[in-house]
């Protein structure tokens, strides 16, 4: 009798056995760290530095190692900057990391001394740029052609009124950088035109938005975390397009006052828990790398906290598991949430659900079936979570009792 208990017990269960899947994705498409009181600002200092190769790699090598899938460096566009650049990108490409080219032409603001260019000589060069250099990009690259355009050219349209004019560069831009780049076969984006907040409100209306195929980019520091995602949903409603953090970090003295290497880690911590619940955002980049007030690592070299936290979000763990009801067969499609992520089970009742610190419990809900809530206590894998039917047939009452029947005979 238990070897015929037995045989029937394994072939109800023969098909529920978890079959573990790994992770599927990660909070952010774009994941990156900027370099820019190094990349640019240091640009003509040390272009012909050898020592300062090291110091390149070591930097890099750091933000690739938090879970990075890009890093943005701000070195100019000119010829005399070009070998400087080099140098970052050859240390990205190490290091398997993506690029975000986050410079300008030195004329577009006049730094270093340029002489001021046009908006028109702008998209020449850069579309000249490109296809002069095809061996500095990669598929999976973005190529900001100037950064807070706002700040240079024909000025801010808060305060020229031309905001048609602005809107038409940008169009212009992206039409001559998109050709550009498929003259040489390089997948890169070229629509991350970062900008102000207040200049994206203005500028990235729907028409707009969709010229520029949907990305609107915006360089915004708030006080709160909860200011940061409040202004990203209203402006993603207003202009119809998913949203990417060009620049985000702490402490702005003049925003978030002098705060503590731990302090600073808090902070951080709560803006990208909040941040990772938000389908909208699909990129960020934090600013900066070295140099500054918010920065990841100390002038010596040794890291702050904060990049523990962004190391956590970048890099994240995941929850997995499977669910199956009374009979212990799986339950296909079941919703699985926590910090606002959801997932679905496959068709063997497994999931993975990506983890964040802030995140103690998951929420499960599948149609037929009770809600469930699973408390998380740190853990990375669950042990078999059982559903139970909501309103039970009577053959499904039936089943479970001989389920449970032969379970017991089984277990003797």
């Amino acid at each position: 009798m238990k070897r015929l208990a037995a045989i029937i017990f394994v072939l109800l269960l023969a098909f529920t056995f978890p079959q573990r899947i790994g992770a599927k994705d990660k909070y952010w498409e774009v994941q990156s760290i900027d370099t820019m009181k190094f990349s640019r600002d240091l640009a003509r200092e040390k272009l012909n530095d050898k020592s300062f190769e090291s110091v390149i790699s070591n930097q890099v090598r750091e933000i690739a190692e938090t879970g990075a899938t890009h890093v943005a460096i701000g070195t100019p566009y000119d010829n005399e900057f070009l070998p400087f650049l080099q140098k970052w990108v050859s240390a990205a490409r190490a290091n398997n990391l993506n690029v975000w080219f986050r410079g300008n032409w030195s004329g577009w603001e006049g730094w270093f001394g340029y002489e001021r260019i046009t908006p028109e000589e702008h998209v020449t060069k850069t579309g000249d740029f490109i296809l002069r250099n095809s061996n500095l990009f990669q598929d999976g690259d973005i190529f900001t052609t100037c950064t807070e355009c706002e700040n240079g050219g024909a000025g801010d349209p808060r305060s020229t009124g031309d905001v048609r004019g602005f809107r038409q560069f940008l169009i212009e831009e992206y039409e001559q950088t998109s050709q550009a780049f498929e003259k040489i076969g390089k997948k890169v984006q070229s629509n991350y035109f970062s900008m102000n907040y207040d200049v994206a409100g203005l500028v990235m209306n729907k028409a707009t938005t969709n010229d520029l195929d949907g990305i609107v980019v915006i360089d915004h520091y708030t006080s709160t975390a909860e200011k940061s995602a409040s202004d990203i949903k209203e402006l993603a409603e207003g202009s119809g397009g998913k949203i990417v953090l060009g620049e985000i970090g702490a402490p702005i003295p003049d925003i978030h006052g002098n705060l503590s290497a731990d302090r600073q880690a808090k902070w951080l911590d709560s803006a990208l828990s909040l941040l990772s619940k938000e389908p909208i955002l699909v990129g960020l980049n934090y600013w900066v790398a070295n140099g500054g007030t918010t920065a990841l690592w100390e002038p010596d070299g040794q890291k702050r906290p904060t990049v523990d936290v962004i190391t956590a979000y970048y890099s994240p763990k995941s929850i997995s598991g499977q669910i199956v009801n009374e009979l212990g067969r799986p339950v296909k499609d079941a919703a699985v949430s926590g910090n606002m992520k959801t997932t679905s089970t496959d068709r063997n009742g497994n999931f993975v659900l990506l983890s964040a610190p802030s995140l103690n419990r998951v929420v499960i809900k599948a149609k037929g079936y009770d809600e469930e809530i699973v408390e998380i206590n740190g853990v990375e894998a669950l042990e078999d979570i059982i559903l139970r039917k909501s309103s039970e047939s009577v053959l499904f009452k039936v089943e479970k009792i001989l389920f449970n029947m032969f379970r017991d005979l089984f277990n003797d």
